[in-house]
């Protein structure tokens, strides 16, 4: 299975709150940090403050924080959140998509499992269990 851009990064942005939970990110401050697009990092956090995982403030101590503390923050549940819209396979897709097996597939039930079990494994661990400190207080010592 291969995770989107949009599930990378928000997971991404997830473990570096979680390593240093009192600061508040702005999107540039990650953007700059992952090298990465600001415009596509605000959708990501946009998505998560909609969903209850991120709260935002405005103003000159702006930015985002965690909703809620990294223990309570299951891996699948996020997963699961930001993939919502993306089917495995096409036939998972809204209409069916166009494949010329579906009245006989036997292959669809094995990968609704196989997705459900992915989710259920990733579900065994929480945010706080990957939590990144940034690549500056790693290399100095202080994570």
């Amino acid at each position: 299975m291969r995770l989107t851009s949009f599930t990378d990064y928000g997971l991404r942005i997830l473990m570096r709150m979680a390593g240093d939970p009192a600061r508040a990110f702005s999107a540039t401050d990650l953007a700059d940090e992952f090298g990465v697009s600001r415009n596509h990092l605000a959708k990501v956090i946009s998505t998560l403050a909609a969903h209850g995982l991120l709260k935002t403030r405005r103003g000159g101590q702006g930015g985002a924080l965690l909703a809620r503390p990294a223990a309570e923050i299951r891996l699948g549940e996020v997963v699961a959140l930001l993939e919502a819209n993306q089917a495995l396979v096409e036939c998972f897709g809204a209409g069916g998509g166009n494949c010329t097996l579906t009245p006989q597939c036997r292959l669809r039930s094995r990968l609704v499992q196989a997705e459900a079990a992915f989710i259920s494994d990733l579900n065994r661990s929480t945010l706080a269990d990957c939590l990144y400190p940034g690549a500056e207080r790693v290399a100095s010592g202080r994570a």
